[in-house]
C-alpha cells in the first residue's frame, strides 16, 4: 500500500484544491458584492427587504444557490435538507461530482433522493460531510445551524484533527464560527433547522471568511488517545 508520506502528499493536494476552488469563488464574490449591495430583490418575486437580499443574489449569480426554474422563486423560508447542503456545498468548492454517483457509501442516498448522491459522495469524500453512519447520511433531515457551520468551516480549512472537538462536536463548531463571524445575521439557536435565507447568509459569510492553513502540532495516538496535539489553523496570506 502507499506509505505515509504518500499519504500525507495526496492530502495536501487534495485540501490546495479544494482552497483554491474556494478562493475562486471568493474573488467572484468580491466583485459582485459590490454590484448587488442596494439592489432590489427583484430577481426573486417571493424575496423581499425582511430577507437576506445581498446573499441570495450573490449566491445566485455564482450559481452557489440557485433559485426554482419553473417558479422563478427562490423559497426563502424553505427548509434546507441534508442533501440540499450537500449540493450547496458541491457548488460552493467546485466539485467534480459525476465520478462519486458510483462510489457514495450511503445506501439512502438513492430513489428519491438520486440527485444528490454526486455531490453527497464528493463532498464526503472531501471530508466536508460525514453521515450518520457508515453507510447512512440521512438526506431528508433538516439541516441545523451546527450541521452546515461544521461542513463550511471543514471547507475552508478548519477541523483537520478529532483533537479539534476535544470539548465536544457542538461546543467546538459554535465557538470557531462566532469566531469567523459564520453565525452573523443568522438568527436562531445552534439545533435550529436552516431555511435557505439563512443558509445563503452563512455562505456569503463563509465567502467573507478566511481560508486558513492548520499550523499546530498534530497529536500521536497513545494506547488510542490522541497526545500533545496543538490546535492552531492560521490564515491565508497567499
Amino acid at each position: 500500500g502507499p506509505s505515509q508520506a504518500e499519504k500525507n502528499c495526496k492530502e495536501e493536494i487534495r485540501m490546495r484544491n479544494l482552497k483554491r476552488a474556494l478562493s475562486l469563488t471568493l474573488a467572484s464574490v468580491m466583485l459582485l458584492g459590490m454590484m448587488v449591495v442596494g439592489s432590489s430583490a427583484a430577481g426573486f418575486p417571493d424575496v423581499d427587504e425582511k430577507d437576506n437580499v445581498e446573499a441570495i443574489e450573490v449566491l445566485q449569480t455564482v450559481k452557489v444557490m440557485v433559485g426554482d426554474k419553473d417558479t422563478g422563486n427562490f423559497r426563502p423560508d424553505a427548509p434546507v435538507s441534508r442533501a440540499e447542503m450537500a449540493v450547496i456545498m458541491s457548488n460552493l468548492l467546485g466539485l467534480t461530482t459525476s465520478y462519486y454517483v458510483s462510489t457514495c457509501p450511503f445506501t439512502d442516498v438513492s430513489g428519491s433522493y438520486g440527485w444528490a448522491r454526486g455531490p453527497v459522495g464528493a463532498a464526503y469524500a472531501s471530508k466536508v460531510l460525514s453521515g450518520r453512519t457508515a453507510t447512512t447520511f440521512d438526506p431528508a433531515a433538516t439541516v441545523t445551524a451546527v450541521e452546515a457551520a461544521s461542513m463550511i468551516m471543514r471547507g475552508l480549512g478548519y477541523f483537520q484533527h478529532t483533537g479539534d472537538f476535544a470539548d465536544g462536536f457542538n461546543v467546538a463548531t459554535v465557538r470557531q464560527a462566532n469566531l469567523i463571524g459564520l453565525f452573523s445575521g443568522i438568527k436562531g439557536d445552534a439545533t435550529t433547522p436552516l431555511t435557505r435565507n439563512q443558509v445563503a447568509q452563512m455562505a456569503l459569510n463563509a465567502l467573507q471568511a478566511n481560508i486558513v492553513d492548520f499550523t499546530g502540532t498534530p497529536g500521536i495516538k497513545f494506547d488510542g488517545v490522541e497526545v500533545g496535539y496543538k490546535a492552531e489553523y492560521t490564515p491565508r496570506t497567499s
